[in-house]
């Protein structure tokens, strides 16, 4: 597990291409038969990929947590964006095809992962963050999770909103997790951008062919960079950024945040006309 350091927005301003990359995209993390986690001195999130082939694949623990194992005092969210797989949690089994979802609460010691079959392995997404409480584990089908439209095709960016972890939906401390499907032509996310001092962000693409990219914008929004990001790649978004950006074709993303609240309606919107 490697860790990535807090940058402040005016330092922020002196970064070059690569600097920029390397404080803030989360590249190679996917490796058949591997787990690979990222720690973030942003709220202290932890951002992985599971992507268990033949292997069943623990949950480990890391240096880094101080801990007796990985979620003694942390919760954790997954989202499977490859093939049908399985999780055990503390004995039960749990079985998510695409784009279903699981939570994890604090204290739950045992977890592993694994794919019905190795010719369509699956890809848990997880996203992990500090908890003062334990939380049921819940799981919860793609079909049966909040969604909403928004955009249009007019500005290429109709897309639909999926919602599992959230005030209204999977109770947890401080995790907010959900994903976001866009349309055949649209190309275009999160416009009109916000930002929300109370929480960090990570976006995690997917669905993006390999010679695709997307075309990420982030920084205050009064001087923006970019970061062209690949099919699972993910990007880490301070309170004080931005996050949004433009694909070359339609693609989809997994938004997941940790801070101060769980409301999903908590950011401050900023005019496109305000951008530069």
């Amino acid at each position: 597990m490697r860790t990535i350091q807090a940058v402040h927005s005016e330092d922020f301003k002196q970064y070059d291409t690569n600097k920029i990359r390397a404080r803030f995209l989360l590249s190679d993390l996917k490796y058949l038969n591997q787990a690979n986690f990222v720690y973030s001195h942003y709220d202290r999130m932890i951002t992985g990929l599971v992507h268990p082939g033949l292997s069943v694949i623990t949950l480990g623990n890391y240096d880094i947590l101080r801990s007796e194992y990985f979620l003694e005092r942390r919760e954790m969210g997954i989202i499977n964006v490859g093939g049908p797989g399985q999780i055990e949690a503390e004995g039960a089994l749990y079985n998510l095809n695409k784009l279903d979802a699981l939570y994890l609460g604090k204290g739950v010691k045992s977890v592993t992962f694994k794919s019905e079959n190795d010719a369509e392995p699956a890809l848990f997404y997880t996203l992990s963050a500090p908890a003062h409480e334990s939380k049921p584990t819940t799981f919860l089908a793609h079909q049966d999770a909040f969604s909403m439209m928004l955009g249009s095709l007019e500005n290429a960016n109709e897309r639909k909103i999926v919602r599992y972890i959230h005030k209204d939906g999977i109770q947890s401390c401080q995790l907010v997790m959900g994903l976001t499907i866009l349309s055949n032509g649209s190309i275009w996310n999160t416009v009109p951008p916000h930002t929300h001092d109370r929480r960090m962000e990570v976006y995690f693409y997917f669905d993006l062919d390999n010679d695709e990219r997307v075309l990420h914008l982030m920084g205050e929004p009064e001087e923006t960079r970019h970061i062209l990001v690949g099919n699972h790649e993910a990007v880490l978004s301070p309170p004080w950024s931005i996050h949004a950006g433009a694909g070359t074709k339609n693609y989809s993303f997994i938004w997941g945040m940790a801070g101060e609240n769980i409301d999903y309606a908590d950011m401050d919107a900023i005019s496109i006309t305000e951008i530069r």
